[in-house]
């Protein structure tokens, strides 16, 4: 296969790297800047493959500048809101994702954001780096234990399946939302419920796990938040475009949601700088997927559906 080209947007892990230049002739970015458009397209020239992130931009005037040679774009990443599916579509370009393989590591995530934030994680490591300790007290940095609370969980897919099993663990009772009901087996004494609305006032804490689309943004807003049971935790590690910031930052202030973790954002890098003055906010810089074995992973699952194409198979992982 190594007449093939392989261009990747942005640095991934080594052995991913080995990986590709054992195989193909690789069009790597060591310094791991973020590709503009015209830089993109400009790399693009040479190559029979994109291996792109869910940073990178796949609208339809991108792909109508790819050069001719591209047969796909390989994303590094589950997610498929910056691929312009219809304008690969259009060209007969093959899109494809990295499913299942970042499962755990995203729950394992959405664990630690609703622990971090109902144990006042974040105003722990400020009092204690900022040498403002002067001892145990018994009233101090009193949060909320998980045992014994509702966890409501939005999108039992994958993720939500693995965050709840966990949850489990720590004494939560489950209930979820979704399109439809799961099978037994799947629910696993799971409750479900019809709609967001119906799930929402049961729920002491809530962990977003919904795709994005039109339809889910801001699906989390001010009229919803009103439905919680005061003081309730929310989680996302979903896409920060499912949270209506303004409406979450005004509930945090005025208590009726008593924490948030959030590994996500609307514009990230950006943030709301609402967030940043807010002690019962615990955040993170989108770590949902960021270990070893799972960015790993997601590159070659990547690299799977590039060689699939050029072998003559359909790639496994293919949107488009």
């Amino acid at each position: 296969m190594a007449e093939h080209s392989v261009l990747f947007t942005r640095k991934l892990p080594d052995a991913v790297e080995r990986r590709a230049a054992r195989d193909y002739r690789l069009i790597a970015n060591p310094d791991d800047h973020p590709l503009t458009t015209d830089e993109l397209v400009a790399r693009s020239q040479d190559v029979d493959a994109v291996v792109c992130t869910v940073a990178d931009k796949m609208n339809a005037g991108v792909v109508s500048r790819l050069s001719a040679r591209v047969r796909i774009v390989a994303s590094f990443g589950v997610g498929t809101e910056h691929l312009d599916l219809a304008a690969a579509r259009a060209r007969g370009l093959v899109m494809s994702n990295t499913p299942e393989v970042l499962t755990d590591a995203t729950a394992e995530i959405a664990l630690l954001l609703l622990l971090g934030a109902a144990r006042r994680a974040y105003e722990g490591q400020e009092l204690l780096r900022s040498g403002g300790w002067t001892g145990w007290g018994p009233t101090q940095l009193m949060g909320r234990q998980l045992s014994g609370k509702r966890l409501g969980v939005v999108g039992m897919g994958r993720i939500g399946q693995a965050m709840a099993r966990r949850a489990r663990g720590f004494g939560v009772e489950i209930h979820y939302t979704d399109q439809r009901r799961l099978p037994p087996e799947k629910e696993e004494g799971a409750i479900f419920h019809p709609s967001v609305d119906a799930l929402l006032p049961l729920s002491e804490l809530l962990s977003l796990h919904a795709p994005s689309t039109p339809e889910t943004r801001h699906l989390l807003d001010a009229r919803r938040l009103a439905l919680l049971p005061r003081g309730a935790i929310v989680v996302n590690t979903a896409r920060g475009d499912l949270v209506d910031d303004e409406a979450l930052i005004a509930a945090l202030r005025s208590g009726q949601v008593g924490a948030a973790g959030l590994d996500v954002f609307q514009g990230e890098p950006a943030l709301h700088p609402g967030y940043r003055s807010l002690p019962n906010t615990f955040l993170l810089p989108h770590m949902g997927s960021a270990t070893i074995e799972t960015r790993e992973a997601m590159g070659f699952r990547a690299l799977d559906n590039v060689d699939g194409l050029f072998a003559g198979r359909e790639p496994p992982d293919a949107v488009v």
